[in-house]
């Protein structure tokens, strides 16, 4: 706690420190400048991944434009297919393997491997549910829950409110490969009988039900994934599912969530052009320990994305420096 005490007292120092980004780093500048496009998938960890890396294209590389489009999982792939997306550093592959493959095939992509492969998404309800929290005076609500099929003997502790005789199942968002996976594997468990699949609006939408649930000491039943600044600050139980089987994944998702590759993924003819980028970025990779403390800091100092970048940069400086040549690196530190 007193290294995020003094991180927020360098709040300000930070914010101020982003006027760097409108200085170019010329030395390293590319011979042909072009517009490099990221796609800026709608959660907190690609859109800090995007601004590291659009950090050091800018004052490494000397990429003076850089333009973030927003977008869901689907249409940001579909983008990186066509080109109106030139790099996506955050392709959940295993959720949208069939795109993917396709994809790779077509030679319309390039993947450049793994940002970081040690996630875990799945089905949570707050701890206090099956234990209680004495500190809270809660006392536990269904000490019996172990794994989703235990879900159908407590539809009543999650009440839909708009729908009342059935329990609420916090799905993803419009778009998310996952949010249809979630349905899927609701009506594999016959859930679908006891639960309504309630499709958040947005990511922050999401996020805030769980934490408005979580503050009331209130049950809560959905979809999260890691790493987020959510599962660093509440104390979630994840529900047991059989264990992966790819025979069952691929007809009813009936089993836990495989381990997902999260790759950086390049539009193939941007690839091409660009081969000083794709050294670079086929070198980037960071851990999901290194994102849940970087999102808390983005959480609770209330700072931007380009704020919570320059954190990343500063506070693992070791390991970054490792993904860009010497003179590269040097640029970027003295932007910092």
């Amino acid at each position: 706690m007193n290294t995020r005490r003094n991180v927020r007292r360098g709040v300000i120092l930070l914010a101020a420190s982003l006027a760097l980004l409108a200085v170019p780093i010329t030395g390293c500048a590319p011979a042909e400048q072009e517009t490099v496009v990221f796609g800026d998938l709608q959660w907190d960890s690609a859109l800090v991944n995007n601004r590291i890396a659009a950090f050091i294209l800018t004052h490494g590389y000397g990429y003076e434009d850089i333009e973030f489009i927003p977008g869901d999982t689907v249409t940001i792939f579909q983008g990186l297919r066509r080109g109106d997306v030139h790099i996506n550093m955050e392709v959940w592959v295993e959720n949208q393997q069939e795109a993917y493959d396709a994809a790779v095939a077509a030679g319309d992509v390039v993947d450049l491997g793994t940002n970081f492969d040690d996630n875990w998404q799945g089905w949570l309800i707050p701890r206090f549910v099956v234990e209680g929290d004495p500190d809270r005076g809660i006392e536990p609500m269904a000490p019996d829950i172990r794994t989703v099929f235990d879900m159908a003997d407590h539809w009543e502790l999650f009440q839909d409110p708009e729908q009342p005789d059935k329990g609420r199942f916090i799905n993803g968002i419009p778009g998310w490969e996952a949010t249809e996976i979630n349905s899927m594997k609701l009506q594999a468990y016959g859930l679908d009988e006891f639960y309504t699949d309630f499709v958040a609006g947005s990511d922050a939408a999401l996020a805030g039900s769980m934490a408005a649930a979580y503050e009331r000491g209130e049950p809560w039943f959905g979809y999260y994934w890691a790493p987020t600044p959510a599962l660093g600050k509440f104390d979630m139980f994840p529900l047991e599912e059989p264990e992966f089987d790819e025979q069952i994944w691929q007809t009813t998702r009936a089993c836990e969530y495989p381990s997902n590759n999260v790759n950086v993924v390049l539009n193939a003819e941007f690839s091409e052009r660009h081969p000083e980028l794709v050294e670079f970025l086929r070198n980037y990779n960071t851990r999901t320990e290194q994102h849940n403390e970087v999102l808390a800091y983005l959480e609770e100092a209330n700072v931007s994305n380009e704020v919570a970048a320059l954190y990343y940069l500063r506070e693992y400086e070791d390991w970054w420096v490792n993904w860009v040549p010497d003179d590269v690196a040097a640029a970027v530190k003295a932007a910092l």
